[in-house]
């Protein structure tokens, strides 16, 4: 159809050809018609006839060939635009047949897809019957054993109601008897097995915790490098001759008076030789009195308006020298931002003991120990220093406000607006409050190391004996307990028990019990161990 087309164009193309070279040869004729007529009628002059033809006739010839020249080149031409429309022709239907090729591979390709595709699926089908049929084989195989199972159940229950009637009979027993008394016995043996389990589960978390903790323990305390004595404030002026207890003692007691008025410290002059006891609550007007009294000694001017010269001179000293000890301690720490307030009151910690533990040392061993212990767990090393060096600030002024030392440090470091989890620790590490951070409980521990470690603190012999006789009392009260001894500086009660009383599982509760009530009565430094130890002897004679 297409080459149809484009023929019946062709013959269009040349009969429109034709046609004009006719029309512009009826044009050729026409204009000459008229020149000949023009000439035949204008000029009818026989003597110009001759000339007129022979101009007519050249005309005509010429016009003639100029309509042959025409004729050929519309030939020409037409004979071009039909090569022309040819070619085009031609390269259009080898492209078309080229496309049309390649839609009949992909027809070609996409049909062999189909059928490729069709297999598979006959493939599937035949593979999904054989299954299902191989599933209907499996339900009937299933239901048959089902059957079987059911009728061999049945078979099995009878069986069973006439073994438990033969039972019944045989012990005289009912079956809800004996179920109880089955279940009485395996009661009783679950019981004992599971605090065996308990026991040994408690036992083997209880060691790991040990060592893991011994060993972050030992590690903290070999990286602290700290005095193993602590230092005790003195609280006694040395004279250098009783004579001098009459001057410090004045006229009528003037000088005494002046002394104890200015300080706010008692002087205790006695019979003691070469001695005067400095009294007081308050340990830095104790460290005043003590200082103004060595000065007055060594200058020897003893009289109520030097003593007031000299109490105030040691008072601004005095005051300087605990801000700079509220310093160094900060920046041997190594923590930074405290408030000016709490500086000074970390620094009058110097002169204030614990137990003959010096409260100032004793708080930067805890901020070095938690922060040690904290670097080997992997938490905040600096929150747990600020919070080891803060946790007994409260004894700074314990003597001047009520209450205990935890709840009056909470109490300042809530006032200069110190951290919650710093507040927590302080009011923890004595364990009246819950710690909320791993960091408190560092300190707690911290605290523990330190007031535990040998030469820390100091008690005097009449306590020492009060408090081994107390933790003996406290571990006798308990049911069970045969004798009981307190033993290493009371750091360890040792309960022995009586073994037809108290069994292995009773032992361990009967430790946990003994612990927690030394816990609620007894004020001791350091942590106490009580270790119960039950033994059983066998003894036979042979006669």
């Amino acid at each position: 159809m297409t080459t149809v087309s484009y023929s019946s164009l062709f013959l269009s193309i040349s009969g429109g050809a034709c046609a004009g070279i006719a029309i512009a040869c009826a044009v050729v004729c026409l204009v000459v018609g008229c020149i000949v007529g023009y000439f035949f009628n204008g000029k009818r002059t026989d003597k110009k006839l001759g000339t007129v033809s022979e101009r007519t006739k050249k005309m005509i010839d010429e016009a003639s060939v100029e309509c042959k020249t025409l004729k050929k080149n519309a030939l020409l031409e037409v004979k071009e635009q039909d090569l022309q429309r040819r070619a085009e022709f031609e390269e259009e239907s080898k492209q078309k047949k080229a496309e049309f090729s390649k839609q009949e591979n992909r027809l070609n390709q996409r049909e062999d897809g189909l059928n490729k595709r069709e297999e598979t699926l006959n493939k599937k089908e035949d593979s999904l019957m054989r299954q299902s049929n191989v599933i209907d084989q499996q339900k009937k195989d299933l239901s048959k054993r089902e059957k079987d199972i059911n009728a061999t159940q049945e078979k099995v229950n009878r069986q069973h109601e006439l073994m438990l009637a033969e039972l019944e009979r045989v012990a005289q027993l009912t079956s809800e008897e004996a179920k109880k008394i089955l279940t009485d016995q395996i009661l009783d043996e679950t019981r004992h097995e599971a605090a065996k389990q308990v026991r040994q589960i408690e036992q083997d978390a209880k060691d790991e915790a040990d060592r893991e903790a011994k060993n972050i323990i030992s590690l903290a305390i070999q990286r602290c490098a700290s005095d193993q004595a602590s230092d005790i404030t003195v609280s006694v002026v040395a004279l250098p001759s009783d004579d001098m207890k009459a001057r410090l003692i004045g006229r009528e007691g003037r000088n005494i008076r002046a002394i104890e008025n200015a300080t706010g410290i008692e002087l205790i002059i006695d019979d003691t030789p070469e001695v005067v006891i400095v009294s007081g609550f308050d340990p830095v007007r104790r460290e005043i009195a003590r200082l103004t009294l060595e000065r007055l000694i060594a200058d020897g001017r003893i009289h109520p308006a030097k003593i007031e010269e000299t109490v105030e001179k040691v008072k601004k000293e005095l005051d300087q020298e605990i801000k700079q000890a509220g310093e160094s301690a900060m920046f041997e720490v190594g923590i930074f931002g405290l408030h000016p307030e709490l500086i000074k009151l970390i620094g009058r910690l110097k002169y204030r003991t614990s137990y003959g533990q010096n409260v100032y040392k004793h708080s930067i061993e805890v901020a070095n120990l938690a922060g040690l212990m904290a670097q080997e767990l992997g938490v905040d090393v600096t929150l747990a220093k600020r919070m080891g060096l803060l946790h007994d600030i409260g004894k700074a002024v314990d003597f001047e406000q009520e209450g205990t030392h935890m709840q009056i440090g909470a109490d300042l470091a809530k006032k200069y607006r110190e951290n919650q989890l710093v507040v927590n620790a302080i009011q923890s590490h004595h364990g009246d409050v819950e710690p909320k951070s791993i960091e408190a409980v560092l300190v707690a521990a911290a605290d523990a190391i330190s007031g535990a470690r040998p030469g820390a603190r100091r008690e005097t012999g009449t306590n020492y004996v009060k408090r081994l006789e107390k933790l003996e009392e406290i571990a006798s009260s308990f049911t069970g307990v045969d004798k009981c001894y307190a033993i290493q500086a009371g750091r360890e009660v040792r309960v022995m028990v009586k073994p037809d009383q108290i069994d292995d599982t009773q032992a361990m509760f009967l430790a946990k019990d003994i612990a927690k009530k030394i816990e609620t009565e007894l004020e001791y430094p350091g942590q106490i161990k009580v270790n119960v130890i039950r033994e059983f002897r066998a003894s036979e004679y042979a006669k």
